[in-house]
């Protein structure tokens, strides 16, 4: 594909002199995640890559060649080389696309007038041209090039792209039609001639996500799917690290290969626990998909390169000794990230704990935990890998199973966006559960989880919630904003916010067992009317809506709870159902339905024979022994396709080893969980994760109804028989206290609301009257006006005037406020306004303080206005210090404040509240992600517990609630059409029965801060 000023060029038309170059621009480096899931780092070119580029020009094909130049161009001549290894980064750039350090890929622009020659600023055009090695087409690299090179234009003015393609080079075609930018097309002189303009889109910033979910979602299930494996690091003496990796391989029943690797080994043949050792990877002589390293920190980049030169996909590094550390590790840390990514590998850790697939065809524990967990549809991410053991010991003993599990430490490159990526998409996963310490990319997070949210339950527990720093290690942007407004922010997202581990666990067990409920209705069932009473009270607190408890009296017998169970399952006035229970007493002591199994087994009948299984049901139990472990093996009625994890699928021999018949897998669940020995093991799962473990059921594995000896419910074996597809297991989630199962299923209810709303989600209103062009001359002017000047680097805060003026550009009436440093000036500026007035305070430490006295109301005469000024000076100091103001009286009403900021870690935050220290005391503040639309300004008003006091609470008048959405809306435009607007304070906003009265304002600008989220695909740099 050759440009035309290549073209005029070769013809010896006479080029403008060029301009002077400019600095290296370093920002412009990025790693990227390609198609397949592999990593490629893109960066400007500079004159001392020409042996670089003459080598990758080798290895292109002759067709390939052709495409670019649209002639035979066997090679590159000096002049070539010269070309387009200088630049000036301005009108003339190169771009590549690198892995190990090698190009495969380029890609260049040239700035151009509108004769198609050669040209400099204005120019706003120029003619881009790619090349693609023939080996790496097909992964994504072009598409990923023309996001960095159009933004690296747009950076540099240049608003439109021009590509001449020959009609047989579909692929580059594609490439351009596909990006979603506005484009023309048309056909000239044998040519297909493309025009682009580069101002993004929603279609390009829709399809530039969906690529990015793809790759993402693509490295992490290289990952989670490797063929092979090599546990670099193993120890010759069982014990250690490497080792135990190695043995937890095996008795997984990993399908596929695997490999020890100790550098000590030298020439020598051996085995460590049945499998090849080998001195390196490159020793192997077959591909390793996924390399587990377990030596010291600084043995570390050998391994790194011996994997990365020999083809390995991804590594995961154990070993510790990084940013968790101190100034030495982050250093080191950073030097690791480095070096994988020019090989095009992606890391989980350092510091990390490991991951696991329980898929039947995979079944992978690379990781430190001894026990297999059972094969479920439940996604668990942390950060901690002893928050990680606690974890996997809670489902464990509920009986709820993983799809996956990953511990990424210090999460140096692959995070929790990575996998919120792929379990978006994962036909394994219903419920996401996240142990999060820190949010590298929160306005990330916030969107992707927004999205997963959309389909399936995303749950996260936040720790190091008020340390007021990240944990070593987790780089992460600074945020001013208060943690419970994270949280805010995050639920407006639509992920469920728990406090505590405990409840990360309850509410995953509930979601991932049982169907959303779709109301607030909550039945209660049991045999002890103090119990009933108690759910009664959790289910008030938590703001659900408790039917009368039933109860079924001591006497009970488990048939009596069938029925009941049965009954309110049926009841169309209920929309969830909790069954409370305690042993039944004898006259002789003795308890008469034993540990609970014979009434779990009459609560699966009842559930069994409810129509659809369209209610959650939880059971909260005290003392009820066996109850909890019976209930864990229910059967749901909930579908999953055949050859998933819990299938008869059987899983392909690993071709690395030979399994021990005795240690083999059987079935599709493979050997029983098997704890290593005292000495050389880590933590086991029985590690009671939370401190009321004493409540919980006993440690001991529950019955597995996927055991290969368990005999299928009759209507699984005729949709295995048919083809079909077979109930998957799940539990009746139970309880050992009445607020634990009530919190879940608040969270349940909230999640199922938040599910139907965000199928119709609000829209952001159109107004006719704003004037967003005026409003960015005024802030154009305001800005260039204070270039330069020595103001504060946070901004400018505008004056009254132009805060008023800005404001009155979106449809926002601030009342005139006049100045009174006398007497004389107060009776004027009241003589001009009309009586009555307020005469107000503005000092900063009066200003928006009525509780102080610096504030006086409904003064109607120039007596009454004197009076209250000498008052006023008298009491609380001179005017030049009160620097009082004369405003006019508007109608009686509520007092709110309306703010918006832009946080560098969430954005632009739309705030609201109601006025006065009672609720900055109480911190009655609700917030909404920007842009508002007009269903979150709705819930962001009702959000706030004073919100009564809008409504009308003891016999008040209710207010003008419409015209306050509309100001929120208003503000929520501004902030979002011009991020100039950095912070807008509106204090107080006086509601009325009819109408509003913006009584202040303030206003402040500032360059606008870098949106990462807008930019071409990139990660995180290092």
């Amino acid at each position: 594909m050759q440009s035309a000023s290549e073209q005029s060029e070769a013809a010896d038309r006479p080029a403008p002199p060029a301009p002077p170059e400019h600095a290296y621009p370093d920002h412009w480096e990025a790693d990227v995640v390609l198609r397949d899931g592999g990593t490629a780092r893109i960066r400007p070119i500079t004159a001392d890559d020409a042996d670089r580029l003459v080598s990758f020009y080798e290895q292109v094909s002759d067709e390939s060649k052709y495409y670019r130049f649209f002639a035979p161009y066997p090679r590159l001549s000096a002049k070539d080389v010269h070309r387009f290894t200088h630049h000036d980064f301005v009108d003339r750039v190169g771009l590549a696309a690198t892995v190990g350090g090698e190009f495969i890929a380029t890609v260049r622009y040239d700035r151009i007038d509108a004769r198609g020659l050669p040209a400099s600023s204005p120019a706003d055009e120029a003619e881009v041209a790619f090349l693609v090695q023939d080996a790496h087409q097909g992964r994504g690299v072009a598409s990923a090039l023309l996001e960095h090179i159009a933004a690296v234009a747009r950076e540099r003015d240049i608003r439109r792209f021009a590509a001449e393609v020959l009609p047989a080079n579909n692929k580059m075609i594609k490439v351009f039609t596909d990006a979603g930018y506005t484009q023309k097309r048309s056909f000239e002189d044998g040519s297909v001639r493309l025009h682009l303009d580069l101002e993004p889109t929603d279609r390009s910033l829709a399809v530039q996500r969906a690529r990015e979910q793809r790759a993402e979602a693509r490295s992490v299930q290289r990952l989670l799917t490797p063929r092979s494996v090599a546990v670099v690091g193993a120890g010759r003496a069982p014990g250690g690290v490497g080792r135990t990796v190695l043995r937890n391989l095996i008795g997984a029943g990993f399908t596929g290969r695997v490999y020890a690797v100790n550098a000590a080994l030298g020439g020598e043949a051996a085995e460590f626990d049945g499998v090849p050792a080998h001195p390196s990877v490159g020793a192997i002589g077959e591909p390793v998909d996924l390399a587990i390293v377990a030596v010291p920190a600084e043995r570390v980049p050998e391994a790194v390169a011996d994997c990365g030169e020999h083809g390995v996909r991804g590594i995961v590094v154990l070993s510790a000794g990084y940013a968790e550390s101190g100034a030495e590790g982050r250093e080191r840390q950073r030097r690791l990230v480095r070096q994988a990514r020019s090989y095009g590998m992606r890391i989980i850790g350092p510091n990390a704990f490991g991951i696991i697939n329980t898929t039947a065809d995979v079944r992978l524990n690379a990781s430190l935990a001894p026990q297999m967990p059972a094969a479920g549809r439940i996604g668990l991410f942390t950060q901690s890998g002893a928050i990680g053991i606690a974890l996997l010991a809670g489902l464990h003993r509920r009986g709820a199973g993983l799809s996956s599990f990953i511990s990424a430490g210090n999460r140096a490159d692959v995070s929790g966006n990575d996998f919120l990526q792929h379990w978006y998409d994962d036909p394994g996963t219903d419920v996401v559960l996240l142990y999060l310490e820190s949010i590298g990319n929160p306005r990330k997070f916030t969107r992707l989880a927004r999205r997963t949210a959309a389909v399936k339950p995303v749950v996260v527990v936040k720790g190091a919630r008020h340390s007021g720093s990240a944990p070593p290690g987790h780089r992460v942007p600074v945020t001013r904003i208060p943690h419970a407004t994270v949280s805010a922010l995050l639920r407006q997202a639509g992920v469920i916010r728990v406090d505590t581990v405990t409840e990360l666990v309850d509410a995953g067990l509930l979601l991932a067992a049982q169907p959303l409920p779709a109301g607030p209705r909550v039945a209660i069932l049991g045999n002890s009317e103090s119990l009933g009473l108690l759910t009664y009270d959790a289910c008030l607190t938590e703001g659900l809506r408790p039917l009368r408890p039933l109860d079924l009296t001591t006497a009970a017998e488990p048939a009596d709870f069938r029925d009941a169970l049965a009954a309110a399952l049926a009841d169309e006035t209920s929309d969830a159902v909790v069954v409370t229970a305690i042993p039944w007493v004898g006259e002789n002591g003795a308890t008469e339905f034993g540990d609970g199994e014979v009434l779990a087994a009459a609560l699966r009948e009842a559930v069994a024979s409810a129509p659809a299984p369209t209610k959650p049901v939880v059971v909260v139990h005290v003392e009820m022994g066996g109850l909890a472990e019976a209930l864990a093996v229910a059967t749901s009625t909930r579908p999953v396709p055949t050859g998933r994890a819990g299938t008869t699928a059987a899983p392909r021999p690993a071709a690395g080893r030979r399994p021990d018949p005795a240690t083999a897998p059987q079935g599709t669940d493979g050997p029983p969980p098997t704890t290593p020995p005292a000495a050389t093991a880590p933590p086991t799962l029985t590690a009671s994760p939370t401190p009321t473990a004493s409540a919980e059921p006993p440690t001991a594995s529950p019955p597995r109804t996927d055991a290969p000896h368990a005999d299928p419910a009759p209507e699984a074996a005729e949709a295995l028989a048919a083809g079909g597809e077979a109930p998957a297991p799940a539990t009746i989630p139970a309880y050992p206290a009445a607020e634990r199962a009530v919190r879940a299923l608040a969270e349940a209810v909230r999640y199922g609301q938040w599910r139907r709303q965000a199928a119709e989600p609000g829209r952001v209103p159109e107004y006719e009257d704003i004037d967003e062009a005026g409003a960015a001359a005024l802030i154009a002017r305001v800005l260039g006006e204070k270039d330069g000047d020595d103001a504060d680097t946070r901004g400018v805060t505008l004056g009254t005037d132009e805060a008023g003026e800005l404001l009155a550009r979106y449809g926002i009436a601030v009342l005139p406020t006049l100045p009174a440093p006398t007497p004389d000036t107060a009776v004027a500026a009241a003589a001009r306004l009309g009586y009555p007035v307020a005469l107000k305070t503005t000092a900063p430490h009066l200003r928006h303080r009525p509780d102080l006295g610096g504030v006086r109301l409904d003064l109607a005469s120039e007596e009454q206005l004197r009076t209250a000024y000498a008052e006023l000076t008298e009491v609380l100091g001179k005017p030049e210090e009160l620097q009082p103001v004369v405003q006019a009286m508007v109608p009686r009403g509520v007092d709110t404040v309306v703010r918006s900021a832009i946080d560098p870690a969430v954005g632009a935050v739309l705030s609201f509240g109601l006025s006065g220290a009672p609720s900055e005391l109480l911190g009655d503040t609700a917030h909404r992600l920007v842009p508002a639309t007009d269903r979150d300004v709705a819930e962001l008003v009702r959000s706030l517990r004073t919100a009564p006091l809008l409504f009308g609470w003891r016999g008040s008048a209710p207010v003008d609630t419409p015209a306050l959405e509309e100001l929120l809306l208003r503000v929520s435009r501004l902030v979002d059409d011009h991020p100039e607007v950095v912070a807008v304070s509106l204090e107080p906003v006086v509601v009325a029965p009819r109408g509003l009265s913006v009584l202040g304002a303030t206003v402040r600008l500032a360059p606008p801060p870098p949106r990462t989220d807008l930019g071409p695909r990139s990660l995180p740099s290092y």
